[in-house]
This record gives C-alpha cells, sequence and structure tokens, in this order.
C-alpha cells in the first residue's frame, strides 16, 4: 500500500510539471519600469550632476565618427531601428569557431560569398533545408558564416591629432582573412548587431551576456574584474583610485567593450584614455551635420543654427571637456597634475585625470542616451485591453490568431514581459512586485503592479520564472537525457547552428572563468564559493525555478533528475544564516522547493557523470533578443541567418536547425505550424504589431545626426580597387550618408532588411 501511495504521488508529480504552461502574455511597455541604477543620478553624491548634459553627451559620443579609429561610431552598427541593415562587407566566416572552417569564408547559396560580398535574397537563410518546415528533410546550404557587422581596419595605434583629423595614425595592413585577392577590406565582428532601442531592460547585454550588469568604471567584466576603478580627487593635492559598482548598468559595460574592439571600432595599444585625449578639446559632433531641431541638443541650445546658405551646420557649440564638466561631479575631472593615470601604450604624457576617468564618463553617458531609447507606442502598447485578462482587444483578426498562436506554443516563455524577453531580469520582476499608486500602460487600460501585471486567467509570469525575487538562475526543461538543466535567466540554446561553432553563453571570460552565471551556480552549491564572481549568484531562490531542483515530495523517494531525499538537500540560504532562510521561503512560486543540495549530495552528483542533477544549459545559449519592432531590425539570430520574419517562423516550425541537448524543450518542431500556412502568416502579422512608428519614421527620441558608414569596398567579392587613402594595402570604400533628422523625423519609413536584397 505505501509503494502504491509512493508511485501515485510521483507519477502525479511527473504529470504537474509535463502540464502546459500559458506564461505572461504580451503587455504594454508603457510605463514599465527601467532599472534603477543607484548613484548615478540620484543620492547625497551622485556621480552625474546634469542629466540632460550627460544624455546630450551621450548622444553625441554615440554618434561621433571620430570615436573610432577609422570613422566607426558606436552608430554606424546601429542606426536603423537600432541595429543594423547593410548588404555589402557583412560576412563573418564565424571567427569564434574551433574549426577550421571559422577561419575562411564559405560560398553561400547564391554560389558567392566572402569578404565584400553584396548579399542577396537567394542567400538566406544561411542554414537551408529541401523542405524549410521540417529540419528531418536534405539541409542543401550548411554554413557557420554569419551576416554581422562591417567595422574596422584595425592595426598599429600610432597616434592622433588632438583638434582635427577624423582618423587615427595606425599602421595599417591586409588582413590574412579580410581581403580579396590580396586587398585588405574592413573585418567584420563574429555576431548580429542587435538594436539598442530597449536594449536598456536588458539585465546583460551582448548576445553571450558578457557586458556585466555591474560597471566598474573601466572595462565591461563588473566585479570580475578585482583592480578596476576610477580616480577619485580627495583634495587639491591628492587622488585616490576607488571602486564603482554601478548596478544596472549593462549597458555602460558594453560600451567599453565595444570601443575597445580591433574588429569594430580601434587600432590595437589605443585605449579608451586614448580616445579622450583625442576628442576632449574637439566640437562633437565636429564632421557631422547636426538638425537645428534635434529632440536633444536643442532644448539644451547646443546646436547651431543653419548657416547663410540656409543648410545645417556641422558639430555642436561646444566641446567634449566642457560636456564633461557640466555632467559630472567635480571630483573626476578637477585634478590638474599628471603622473598618477598612467600614459599611453605608444609612449609620450601621461594622462590627466579627466583622460583617464574618459571609460567611465564615455559609457555611463552613452547608457543615460540609451536609456532614452524606449519604444513603447506601438499597436501592442497603444489598444485598449481586456481589463481581467489583459489581452488585446484593438487588433485585426490576424493579429489576434497571431497572438494566440504566440502564446499557445510558448513563445512567451522565452519572450516574456513588456520588452518581450526573460533576460530584462530586473524589469519584469519590478513589474510583478505589488507596489502601491503603480500602474502601467495606456491611459485607457491601466494596469496595477504585482502578480497579476502580465495577465490573469492563468496566464502567469511565474509559468515563465518571472517574480518578485529577480533570479538570474533558473531551472528548466530541456533536450533529454537531463529532463532538466540549469538555465541563466533569457539565455537559450534554440538550435540556430553548430552548437561548437560558437559557444555563446558558454565561453570564458578574460580571466578565464566561465561567462554563465549557472556555472557560478553549480560552484555555489558544491561550497567553492571563491569561484563565485558575480554577487548576483548567491542570491538565487531556488523555490522560483520553473522545474525543481531540489523538492520535498511528501515521501522518501530518490527521484531521478532533483535533489528529494531529505539527507540530500538542505534549506535554501542555510549558509547564510536563519535571516537568509526565511527571506527565501517567502512568496515562492512552490513552497516546497525552498531547497537546495547539501554539499555533500551536490559533490557526489558533480562527480558522477551518470548522475544529471547538476547539469547546465550553456553552450551555445545566447541572450533572448526583444521582438520589439523586430519588423525592421533584421537580419535575425545572433547569427544573422535569416532575412525575415517568414524565415524566423520556419526556422521555429520546423523545431531549429541543429538539434542538440542543451536545447529547450520547446523548440520542436510543431505540426500545427506546418500544416497551416495561415497560422504562419498571423503569427508574423502579429510581430508587426511590434513596430513603433516613432522608430520606424526616427521621430523623437529617435532622431538623430547625420552619419556617413562604409557600406563595402569598389567592387565585389571577387575584385576590389586598391588605394584606400589610410594605406595602399586596403580597397577603397564606398559609403552611405544617412542625413541629420530632427524631432519630427521623417516622412520615409524605415524599410525591412530584406527591402535592401537583390534576388
Amino acid at each position: 500500500m505505501k509503494f502504491s501511495k509512493t508511485i501515485f504521488a510521483v507519477c502525479c508529480f511527473m504529470l504537474s510539471q509535463a502540464a502546459p504552461a500559458h506564461g505572461p502574455f504580451p503587455v504594454p511597455l508603457i510605463g514599465a519600469p527601467i532599472p534603477p541604477v543607484p548613484g548615478l543620478v540620484d543620492g547625497a553624491d551622485p556621480i552625474v550632476v546634469n542629466k540632460d548634459m550627460a544624455i546630450a553627451l551621450g548622444k553625441a559620443l554615440f554618434w561621433d565618427v571620430n570615436i573610432g579609429s577609422d570613422g566607426m561610431a558606436c552608430a554606424s552598427c546601429h542606426f536603423h531601428a537600432g541595429a543594423d541593415n547593410r548588404v555589402k562587407n557583412q560576412i563573418s566566416p564565424g571567427t569564434l569557431s574551433p574549426h577550421p572552417s571559422g577561419q575562411t569564408f564559405d560560398t553561400l547559396a547564391s554560389g558567392m560569398g566572402g569578404p565584400n560580398h553584396t548579399l542577396t535574397a537567394s542567400d538566406f537563410p544561411l542554414l537551408q533545408f529541401a523542405d524549410p518546415l521540417d529540419n528531418s528533410s536534405e539541409m542543401i546550404s550548411v554554413t557557420d558564416d554569419a551576416i554581422t557587422s562591417s567595422g574596422s581596419f584595425s592595426g598599429v595605434f600610432t597616434g592622433s591629432s588632438r583638434f582635427s583629423g577624423m582618423n587615427d595614425d595606425c599602421i595599417r595592413s591586409a588582413s590574412p582573412m579580410f581581403n580579396v585577392n590580396g586587398t585588405g577590406t574592413r573585418q567584420t565582428g563574429p555576431r548580429n548587431a542587435p538594436t539598442v532601442i530597449n536594449a536598456v531592460f536588458n539585465h546583460r547585454n551582448f548576445w553571450d551576456g558578457r557586458a556585466n550588469n555591474i560597471f566598474n568604471g573601466v572595462n565591461n567584466w563588473g566585479d570580475r574584474d578585482p583592480d578596476a576603478g576610477v580616480w577619485v580627487q580627495v583634495n587639491r593635492r591628492t587622488v585616490k583610485k576607488q571602486r564603482l559598482r554601478l548596478e544596472n548598468s549593462s549597458l555602460a559595460s558594453q560600451v567599453v567593450a565595444t570601443a575597445l574592439s580591433q574588429l569594430e571600432m580601434t587600432c590595437s595599444n589605443r585605449s579608451i584614455a586614448d580616445i579622450g585625449r583625442k576628442v576632449l578639446l574637439r566640437q562633437p559632433l565636429q564632421h557631422q551635420k547636426v538638425h537645428t531641431n534635434d529632440s536633444v541638443f536643442g532644448p539644451l541650445n547646443l546646436n547651431k543654427p543653419l548657416n547663410s546658405a540656409g543648410e545645417l551646420q556641422a558639430g555642436l557649440k561646444t566641446t567634449y571637456k566642457t560636456m564633461i564638466r557640466k555632467s559630472f561631479a567635480r571630483k573626476y575631472w578637477s585634478y590638474r597634475r599628471r603622473g598618477q593615470f598612467g600614459a599611453p601604450a605608444i609612449g609620450g604624457t601621461a594622462y590627466n585625470q579627466m583622460e583617464a576617468n574618459f571609460p567611465m564618463f564615455m559609457a555611463l553617458a552613452i547608457q543615460l542616451y540609451e536609456t532614452t531609447l524606449v519604444s513603447d507606442q506601438a499597436p501592442i502598447d497603444t489598444v485598449a485591453r481586456n481589463p481581467f485578462s489583459y489581452k488585446p482587444t484593438g487588433l485585426t483578426e490576424s493579429e489576434v490568431r497571431g497572438m494566440e498562436t504566440f502564446t499557445s506554443l510558448h513563445c512567451n516563455i522565452c519572450h516574456a514581459g513588456p520588452s518581450l524577453t526573460a533576460a530584462a531580469v530586473v524589469a519584469n520582476s519590478a513589474l510583478v512586485t505589488p507596489t502601491p499608486n503603480a500602474f502601467y500602460g495606456p491611459s485607457h487600460s491601466l494596469r496595477e503592479f504585482g502578480p497579476h501585471a502580465m495577465g490573469a486567467g492563468g496566464f502567469s509570469a511565474s509559468d515563465a520564472g518571472i517574480t518578485q525575487f529577480p533570479n538570474v538562475v533558473t531551472r528548466d526543461i530541456s533536450r533529454m537525457p537531463a529532463p532538466s538543466k540549469l538555465h541563466d535567466f533569457g539565455y537559450f540554446n534554440t538550435g540556430v547552428g553548430d552548437p561548437n561553432s560558437d559557444p555563446g553563453l558558454g565561453g570564458l571570460d578574460d580571466f578565464g572563468k566561465p561567462l554563465s552565471f549557472s556555472s557560478q551556480y553549480v560552484q555555489y552549491l558544491i561550497g567553492n564559493y571563491q569561484n563565485i564572481k558575480d554577487q548576483a549568484v548567491k542570491q538565487v531562490r531556488s523555490c522560483q525555478f520553473i522545474a525543481p531542483l531540489a523538492k520535498d515530495l511528501g515521501i522518501e523517494f530518490n527521484l531521478h533528475g532533483m535533489f528529494t531525499l531529505s539527507a540530500d538537500r538542505e534549506a535554501d540560504g542555510s549558509r547564510e544564516g536563519l535571516a537568509e532562510v526565511s527571506a527565501r521561503s517567502q512568496n515562492c512560486r512552490d513552497d516546497k522547493m525552498t531547497f537546495i543540495p547539501t554539499v555533500e549530495a551536490a559533490i557526489t552528483a558533480f562527480n558522477n557523470p551518470a548522475d544529471r542533477k547538476l547539469i547546465i544549459a550553456e553552450q551555445a545559449a545566447f541572450k533572448v533578443p526583444t521582438l520589439r519592432n523586430i519588423e525592421l531590425t533584421g537580419p535575425y539570430m545572433h547569427n544573422g541567418s535569416m532575412a525575415t520574419l517568414e524565415q524566423v517562423v520556419e526556422f521555429y516550425t520546423r523545431g531549429g536547425n541543429i538539434v542538440n541537448n542543451n536545447m529547450h524543450n520547446f523548440i520542436a518542431p510543431l505540426s500545427g505550424l506546418q500544416t497551416d500556412s495561415q497560422r504562419r502568416a498571423d503569427l508574423v502579422a502579429f510581430l508587426k504589431t511590434l513596430t513603433d512608428d516613432r522608430v520606424r519614421y526616427e521621430q523623437a527620441p529617435f532622431d538623430h545626426p547625420e552619419l556617413t558608414i562604409p557600406n563595402g569596398h569598389q567592387g565585389d567579392d571577387a575584385f576590389v580597387k586598391t588605394g584606400n587613402p589610410l594605406s595602399p594595402a586596403l580597397s577603397k570604400e564606398e559609403f552611405i550618408t544617412i542625413p541629420a533628422v530632427g524631432a519630427n523625423g521623417t516622412a520615409t519609413a524605415l524599410l525591412p532588411f530584406e527591402a535592401n536584397l537583390a534576388p
């Protein structure tokens, strides 16, 4: 009798785990909380003393071509709805792959490829099947190449002018990889450039999460770098290097990493302090026209009037040095002596304090600017909603059917919350936290913050692991042989490509440590606390996991896949003390999951290859991107391998490209879509409700200065012209000039990526 009760209880438990989850409903972004950055613009001693000026500084730095070594601005890869829609010289050979093919360009489906190739519609998707809806059909095009963004020629930095000239002095030569018949082309980054619009909601940035949530003032590694710090003036004669630890500042971490990338922006041996030395005395946007009605520069009277010919003028009526002095607290820039801050790698005069702290100034200013790039006026935001379920009621029949398909197929588990990504860890948690007098959404359909903020009647944010306690790790159902695996929250392997061709979250940082928070969490469980570099890992609450790690079944039964024996588990938080045990048992998703394994049980499982309780899904896992403005931000996926939304829907319909054990269990062939073209079309129609017309027509806050960007080289993938002014070893370039746009935007709509593709 006891045995039968045990089997009954276990079977009921397993059935409960197999029951389909609905997850959160797609909700408005209007009024959604932006993750706070304590100490940046608030408190008794804020870093930024003039937020409006700092935003202006950030906008200028983001769009300024002087920031790169050879004309590349941050915006050069983020100029089209925050992304990059260029089609020439945009291919990477897959440089992150350990295979020899990662060092050579493949022939794409069009029969062409390589540096300076102009992409065509026939190149997409990069991986092609005989039947695009069936991944068991023959694969007729295979490559580990990626569609990314052309960036820098690189070279060895030797200096730059403090007053004029866009390009740095660098010793440049043709890259052994990026060349056509020996003549150098611009290099390309290893992954597709995602949109910066709404990126402020992401807990970490970059596809592999290496832009840490904590900004340390120097680089992208947050607390992982023990030597990072900024220079602070203590008195007239003294400065000290102090640790900086700004939470929710992944965008700042991303800025400094990008500025130092030789593939994207810079020559080697150039520091960000060298960028400061180059531009501090210059007019911002020195070579670029600025609209007289710019939404950021205009209210501060920074932009110039039309010239005598009625034309826009280049530059702002100030210098970068002046903008920094007005934006940041004096203690970060006012010390006049040199000698304590280091010197350029190439030698020469030592840096001053403002130059030495330029990484912090640049990163935080651009972060504040990007914080304004929130697109919350799409149809999904503004239509009326049912007051109970919060379902939109103002969409077309096709869009409603598409939304129903989106939720019924569990797309909303990964693309969860107002920004439609589970990677928005802090923002999503804040929205479901009961907060007095806090509402979001359009004025006619306001919704309270709290557990039902993302829907009711079966649509629960907790089904996606979203609760008022933000976890950076969860446990979720995955492909066998392990039924469940630990995941970094908001990062998934969807089988886009060969999992060995790009490690994604499975990669390492500059110190040889795993990027994955889940890897660190396993180290926590087995008691290796010295291996935990990100403090958020120590605050993970196991009772919020989607699938249990340790659970009290009410009976002593050793259930495969989790720690269920009382001798093998302990209260979560017990290692930190009784107060933490009490804290971690509050408001749980499941009160029977308030446990973690004991150190001994965790070590036993960790050391036993046959025991899969501590398996991690990190290899080839990538950050879930926002779906907002997805109509305009192709090509899609981390490798840019799909050109159209229809191809994306086909990808998920066939259950991914390369089936592997690290995939989420929801990534599987969808028979309901394979046989129903109307449902697939409806799903695309729903995705287009996420486009904000302010983005489409570049209206404020999405207006911008003029930008000239490289668009490949004169010639094609078989021949290029020599004679680039930067070096005779490099090929001549073609350029696109994007006109300056003011707050009112433009009458010309931005088009989807595929509009640029010839057949």
